[in-house]
């Protein structure tokens, strides 16, 4: 019988590893150095120089990675940000934790990255002959999510940004190492943000988080708020958080760092594969522009009945999920945004249709040729998807 084919398999890298993320961990313990501190410290160095910024904000987790940014930025009450319909939800989470108001985005038909016709165009309302504006008097920036691995389109959303006087943040939670135009994400944009989430390409042993950038305002704010709202303790300048990121995360991930430029090639051995060998007419892949790097931290596809696929790959024993089944614009916790179905079509479209396929280093060359086989085969001639407008 084949083995089972995990949508992403963690325990291989720890077996791999695991005496270097003990030893790290142990030298964490003899010090007791467990909230912020030394290794913390370490690591944000070591960050800053692997992306190419002059400074990194260790946090706790990538969402509060974006709460801070925000409020480094001067986002609050009244205020509106634009962030993509087609993410995960803590891109939104980070804005309105603020007080701020998130404004969806579609997606466009290819890439499935933020579409900066749609930020500048707007989006058709429903039965309504006329466009309503994304950008008005109160947004202040946009958040552009480099998704799955695949950098957004920054140039042109960089453009509409500086025409308008926006600020323009990256989320790299996804991207460690991507690139944009020969430069690394995590340098484009005012501030970016990363996520250390057990599957992220780069992940702690629990939660961390970065936000990256060269500004050392914007670094000595995000480490006062971090750090309950103190540069001297016990004496509180602002009102602050306790976002610190953990020393024992820290060590793990110094150790991972290491190995990410390893792990980054393997990944992009996979993709390619995936992108050359899959040939199914059912299936659409993500469009990769030749300007761009993708680091294939998630591969998504799209069929005409994901649960159909999902059933058919788990019944050949290969674990699939989605990424993701409702746009950020549809979620019940915005619902009193007043978004409807319509608003950002291409975003919807992918949450109806969207499967993700095992990727991760340490898949073995069989399993990926099992993954691409299975694909190949798959037939469901009682669907076919519509046609990409």
């Amino acid at each position: 019988m084949k083995e089972y084919i995990k949508r992403i398999d963690l325990t291989r890298d720890y077996e791999a590893h695991k005496e270097e993320y003990r030893q790290a961990i142990e030298a964490v313990c003899r010090e007791t150095a467990f909230s912020g501190g030394k290794y913390a410290e370490l690591f944000d160095k070591e960050f800053a120089a692997y992306v190419g910024t002059k400074y990194a904000c260790g946090v706790n987790n990538g969402t509060s990675a974006l709460h801070c940014a925000m409020l480094a930025l001067g986002v609050g009450p009244g205020d509106e940000v634009i962030v993509p319909a087609n993410t995960y939800i803590a891109t939104a989470w980070g804005v309105s934790y603020t007080g701020a108001t998130p404004v969806f985005a579609d997606c466009t038909a290819d890439t499935w990255e933020i579409d900066p016709a749609n930020i500048e165009d707007g989006f058709r309302l429903p039965s309504v002959e006329q466009f309503e504006a994304q950008i008005t008097p109160r947004t202040k920036g946009i958040i552009g999510v480099h998704l799955y691995g695949q950098p957004f389109d920054y140039e042109g959303i960089r453009r509409i940004a500086e025409k308008h006087g926006l600020f323009v943040v990256e989320d790299c939670a996804q991207a460690h190492g991507a690139r944009f135009e020969g430069r690394n994400v995590g340098t484009l944009g005012e501030l970016a943000c990363f996520s250390f989430y057990p599957g992220k390409n780069l992940y702690a042993f629990g939660e961390g988080g970065s936000v990256v950038c060269n500004r050392e305002d914007y670094w000595k704010h995000m480490t006062r708020l971090k750090n309950q709202g103190c540069d001297v303790r016990y004496y509180h300048d602002e009102i602050g958080y306790n976002y610190r990121l953990e020393g024992l995360q820290a060590a793990v991930l110094s150790v991972s760092l290491r190995y990410l430029p390893q792990w980054t090639g393997r990944r992009q051995e996979i993709g390619r594969r995936y992108l050359r060998e899959i040939q199914n007419p059912l299936i659409t892949m993500q469009k990769h522009p030749e300007n761009t790097e993708s680091v294939f931290h998630l591969f998504v596809i799209q069929v005409p009945d994901h649960n159909h696929f999902i059933k058919y790959m788990e019944k050949s024993g290969v674990e699939c999920n989605m990424h993701y089944p409702v746009p950020c614009h549809l979620q019940n916790a915005y619902a009193f945004l007043g978004g409807k179905k319509g608003d950002c079509p291409n975003a919807e479209r992918l949450a109806e249709h969207c499967v993700t396929l095992p990727l991760f280093p340490e898949m073995r060359e069989e399993e990926v040729t099992r993954v691409i086989d299975l694909c190949n085969a798959y037939l469901q001639v009682s669907y076919s998807l519509p046609s990409q407008q």
